[in-house]
């Protein structure tokens, strides 16, 4: 058993206890042991946050920086990132469940995003008006929002940062981050680099704590101007009722159902790999997890032979070891719902080739084998339910017009992959098919070039990119008379 760490809270640049003294305990899926015990933020730990957020913003240095000195501050962070990334990527791991060699990667990956929206904070721009009144000279320039309330689930956390504080400091805002009461651990020691990158107190807080009374004294908070959500589709109705007081802006992002569509004239070789990354990678617990694999029926027996040996060699277990390829789910609360979806799923005529059920000899971890469910209709419920595991539907299909019909039928819409050497069809699809990120060939590719959002049931607005800055900032028009005139006489009309 390993050292039982006790964690503090970012507010104001001090690190704190919350004000009643509470704790909660952070579970290692892998073993089943505390490994850290995280403060319970009250309101009041909340609404101190949210308030040196908005001083920061408004009277401290943060306010009175260039958009040059705040991109060197992202600059700075980016390359402390680098040098934490094994340490933050062990903590993840350990929180989470997720393999070392993933989170490590995206520890040092998302540093990327820093430098990316680094070299934009000076870019932002507003624009002069050819206006249509004489002696009028009429231009626009764009300001920070005010305090961002950035709300974090525990899968890709420090990604999920990164694009969310990103383009939100970037463009002179200031952040409270909520970190998943699941496994806050990564999020809070990413909070270390906040001085030492430069960035003054309040500008960044970091809490903790269950959804009451911190997510909701945090995204209900009247000084907050902006919601940035990611996690489930019940937690976010609760943000946007929460939100209907201080009308703050709010994104979502709220997970998905991807389709993942294979054509006869596919690279089987290619697909396969893709489609095993797509949903058995991070244990299938990723917003754009592949979990609907849709099959041309001239070639869905050679793809399945081949996805589902490759699948039964999937080595599980510790995923702080060299050898395993995919490590535990992160909650129970998972865990049991795959489970029991599993299981009605056969009941409705659902056949599992493969998995359906937890490893022997891994007792006392959260851990469910790579499974591949071949459902005959599309109306089975599991069609349609995120599991966040390592779960896969799979379908046939006729023709091109069926295929995206079945891949549209779905209250989610994130993410999708195609697959198919035929460029007209590939882009027909792509334009035909409802999601908000489309990957042709290739699935789970980021940058912090291209945006990513969802539409239908997984949420509105976009992360990452250059836009995301603007997102971030309002317009002020600003309208000047030139000429030394007296304005005329209100009262006399000509």
């Amino acid at each position: 058993m390993t050292d039982i760490r006790t964690y503090k809270m970012l507010i104001d640049g001090q690190w704190v206890d919350a004000s009643e003294g509470g704790l909660f305990d952070s579970t290692n899926p892998t073993t089943g042991e505390v490994c850290a015990r995280v403060p319970e933020a009250t309101a009041e730990d909340v609404d101190r946050a949210v308030r040196a957020a908005h001083r920061a913003g408004t009277d401290g240095p943060w306010a009175k920086m260039t958009p040059s000195e705040r991109g060197k501050c992202l600059r700075k962070l980016a390359e402390l990132l680098v040098d934490k990334s094994e340490e933050l990527g062990r903590i993840e791991s350990i929180d989470t469940g997720k393999m070392l060699k993933e989170t490590r990667w995206q520890a040092a990956y998302i540093a990327e995003f820093f430098q990316f929206y680094a070299g934009c904070a000076d870019k932002i721009s507003g624009e002069t008006l050819p206006i249509d009144k004489p002696d009028m000279f009429v231009f626009t320039k764009r300001e920070p929002l005010g305090v961002v309330a950035a709300v974090v689930p525990w899968n890709s956390q420090l990604f999920l940062v990164a694009v969310k504080i990103g383009p939100a400091l970037a463009a002179g805002n200031t952040v409270v981050l909520k970190a998943s009461e699941h496994a806050s651990g990564a999020m809070l020691d990413f909070g270390q680099l906040m001085s030492e990158a430069g960035f003054p107190p309040g500008v960044v807080n970091i809490v903790s704590g269950h959804g009451d009374p911190c997510g909701r004294t945090l995204t209900a908070h009247p000084l907050v101007a902006r919601i940035s959500f990611t996690g489930g589709p019940n937690a976010a109705r609760h943000v946007l009722e929460n939100s209907k007081n201080n009308f703050a802006e709010v994104s979502l992002e709220l997970g998905g159902k991807s389709p993942f569509i294979v054509f006869d004239d596919a690279n089987i070789e290619s697909a396969v790999n893709a489609s095993i990354a797509g949903i058995f990678g991070a244990a299938g617990q990723s917003c754009v997890a592949g979990s609907r694999l849709y099959l041309h029926e001239d070639i869905a027996d050679e793809f399945l032979d081949r996805m589902t040996a490759m699948a039964k060699t999937i080595r599980i277990g510790d995923p702080l070891a060299d050898e395993t390829q995919m490590g535990p789910l992160c909650t129970t609360g998972q865990l049991e719902h795959i489970k029991a979806e599993v299981a009605h799923a056969q009941t409705e005529g659902g056949i599992v080739l493969t998995g359906g059920k937890q490893p022997e000899g891994l007792e006392g971890g959260l851990f469910y084998e790579p499974t591949i469910i071949d459902c005959p209709r599309q109306d089975l419920r599991i069609v349609d339910t995120e599991l966040f595991g390592p779960v896969l539907c799979v379908q046939r299909f006729k023709t091109e017009d069926e295929a995206l019909a079945l891949a549209n039928d779905s209250e989610h819409g994130l993410a999708a992959g195609i697959f198919t050497q035929n460029s007209a069809r590939s882009l027909r699809m792509a334009n035909a098919v409802r999601a908000g990120i489309v990957w042709v060939n290739t699935y789970r590719v980021v940058s912090p070039i291209a945006e990513f959002g969802g539409v239908k049931g997984s949420g509105y607005g976009r992360e990452s990119g250059f836009q995301a800055m603007y997102d971030y900032t309002r317009p002020k028009t600003i309208w000047m008379n030139t000429s030394d005139e007296p304005m005329a006489n209100p009262f006399v009309m000509r």
